[in-house]
């Protein structure tokens, strides 16, 4: 009989193990590293959910800013560091989908290096036109481009960042005849737009609302597939003439490959539990960015997909960083 309760404990031993771990995450202080500045969009996103990770876990989720290298430095850093849980990435559309296209030598392979847990947030981008510009919507922006030899010339936060991708795919499925003027940053090419210097940018809608409140800028549409609560009376781009087209700049959170499933599991539940409570789904919206939440799969399947995107997109107009 005594052997035969050993065996049995031992067996329920293994089963539980994983189980087991997976409560026991986690024990000790966990990283998030933002491979940008703070106050970008994934710095954002890493703090608000963060801090309510930290209220869940009572132990810190410190927030860290490796920026560099158009976010491949906290990629490489993510990706080369122990797959325990205990070091995550809070990355954006640029880290998980352009830059291993735009670097002929990435030294990160987001498809490879990474696993996905939750799509956190989603922030729109707009096509804002400055006040004088003799255009009020898409279709008729269209039109004045297309009337002009040399195109409309539109301004960007420099080549090969995501402004600059989604005015070129604009441009390729609207078929229309733009020409990019890169500036240092998207806060440069608002001031621009605002100023008259280009009459047409792709910008977040949170950068474009002072100018929309001053009178220095016109919305022409919102990028979203639907239109955004913050400003129901943005049409958006699919429905204004190019059917289809969506491009956001979305924040999802991901560990190194490898990282135990069972550990996975547990940041992804605490992570959609945080991202639909009221307060963080607030304190989002109030610097323009929508709360999310996903399951590991879905997460993994909109990285693959916006990489595949923007690979042909990129591979087609011959951008690259090197």
């Amino acid at each position: 009989m005594r052997l035969i309760a050993l065996l049995l404990l031992a067996g329920f031993a293994a089963f539980a193990a994983p189980f087991a771990g997976g409560q026991e995450y986690p024990s000790r202080p966990v990283k998030i590293v933002v491979p940008n500045a703070p106050a970008g969009v994934s710095d954002i996103a890493a703090r608000i959910l963060g801090n309510r990770l930290s209220e869940f876990w009572r132990h810190p989720v410190l927030v860290e800013n490796r920026a560099g290298a158009g976010g491949l430095i906290g990629s490489e850093y993510v990706a080369r560091s122990a797959p325990d849980g205990y070091t995550l990435l809070m990355g954006a559309v640029g880290e998980f989908a352009t830059s291993q296209h735009l670097y002929s030598k990435s030294p990160v392979d987001p498809l490879k290096d990474f696993t996905a847990i939750v799509i956190v947030s989603n922030v729109p981008m707009v096509f804002a036109a400055s006040a004088g510009a003799p255009f009020n919507t898409i279709k008729e922006m269209i039109a004045y481009a297309n009337a002009r030899r040399e195109g409309l010339a539109y301004g960007t936060a420099g080549i090969g960042s995501l402004s600059h991708l989604i005015a070129e795919r604009f441009a390729f499925e609207s078929r229309t005849k733009m020409v990019n003027v890169p500036y240092k940053g998207g806060g440069p090419a608002g001031v621009a737009l605002a100023g008259g210097e280009v009459l047409v940018a792709p910008l977040a809608a949170s950068s474009a609302i002072p100018y929309l409140k001053s009178g220095r800028v016109k919305m022409i549409a919102v990028t979203t597939a639907r239109r955004v609560a913050l400003a129901p009376d943005w049409p958006t781009v699919a429905e204004s003439g190019v059917p289809g087209f969506e491009a956001t700049n979305w924040t999802a959170l991901a560990a190194p490959s490898g990282t135990p499933r069972d550990v996975i599991g547990r940041i992804n539940a605490d992570a959609n539990r945080a991202l639909a409570m009221a307060d963080v789904r607030e304190r989002l919206a109030a610097v323009t960015t929508e709360a999310i939440g996903s399951t590991p799969e879905e997460a993994a399947a909109k990285i693959r997909d916006e990489s595949d995107r923007y690979g042909k997109l990129i591979r087609l107009i011959k951008v690259k960083r090197d």
